[in-house]
């Protein structure tokens, strides 16, 4: 019995140094295609000059980095299939190129994510900053929660930072590290690029996180992230029910409208309490599930 056991053991530890040995292979693969791709990336148009020997390694960093983080990127895809179709057609309306839902995943993994400096939502909205591009915080209320306004309000703060810079990668970048700070650093270094500053860790990293979800997102099957149709979450079908009333109690609320409470809240995360405090000439739109919440 305890030479079978030896034996049992033995064999293990070979599969598992045959998995370790097809798994380092596997990456040193990827990493090798990913190197011949990298010659030419973009963001919005803007070339990203990887000749330079610390802008093609940072990229790389970001590279090897996501396709190994292989949950958070497997989850990333799969909701970007869902939401991607509501992100798009907002900035194309906006005159903001698409890259920017790149950035959208790299602040929030399309989650209504809170950091631990109070930032909420899809876009990472303070408080404050959330205020100011007119979306409303109340005790009952935060649209910071709501992609749709949320994504409105993160274009008009795009389009205020190209108006500033009149160049993309810039403007992805005072989206961290704010306008005012992204400006002060290219006078203080007297460069004009985003390629040729020297920032905090956090900034100097950012844009090439972007350029490596790009990347990866629209290269799925090189980087092994391969998916069946019915493996990627798909859009939901709803309708719009209009409320300009204040609503007492939002669990009765939601099974008068045929659905349940946690329904309600999964496609209205905005909804932060169980009554809603409606403001005088104020309407909104909480959205109601049609298809996939009735057991078969």
């Amino acid at each position: 019995m305890k030479k079978s056991y030896k034996n049992a053991a033995i064999v293990v530890a070979l599969l598992g140094l045959s998995g370790l040995f097809y798994q380092f292979t596997t990456i040193e693969k990827v990493s090798t295609e990913t190197g011949y791709h990298i010659k030419n990336i973009d963001f919005c148009g803007e070339r990203v000059p990887v000749e330079i020997v610390d802008v093609k390694e940072r990229l790389d960093r970001e590279l090897v980095v996501n396709m190994n983080l292989h949950s958070a990127t497997t989850l990333i895809i799969k909701r970007a299939n869902r939401y991607f179709p509501e992100i798009e057609p907002i900035l194309k309306r906006n005159g903001i190129p698409s890259d920017f839902k790149y950035l959208c995943v790299i602040e929030s993994a399309l989650t209504n994510a809170t950091s631990s400096a109070g930032a909420k939502g899809f876009w990472q909205f303070m408080p404050e900053t959330a205020r100011e591009y007119n979306l409303e915080i109340s005790s009952t209320v935060d649209e910071r929660y709501d992609v749709i306004k949320a994504t409105e309000a993160a274009c008009v703060y795009l389009k205020r930072a190209y108006a500033k810079f009149g160049n993309w990668t810039l403007v992805a970048a005072s989206y961290n590290r704010g306008m005012a700070g992204v400006e002060r650093q290219l006078t203080a270094q007297g460069v004009t690029d985003y390629y040729d500053l020297y920032l905090n860790e956090e900034t100097s990293r950012y844009v090439f996180r972007i350029l490596a979800l790009k990347e990866i997102m629209n290269n799925t099957d090189k980087y092994g992230y391969v998916f069946s149709k019915d493996e990627l979450y798909q859009p939901v079908k709803t309708k719009t029910v209009a409320v300009n009333a204040n609503i007492d109690d939002l669990q009765r609320w939601a099974l008068d409208q045929g659905i349940n409470y946690k329904l309600l809240k999964w496609y209205n995360p905005w909804l932060i309490d169980t009554s809603l405090i409606v403001s005088i000439n104020k309407t909104y739109n909480i959205l109601i599930p049609t298809e996939g919440f009735k057991r078969k």
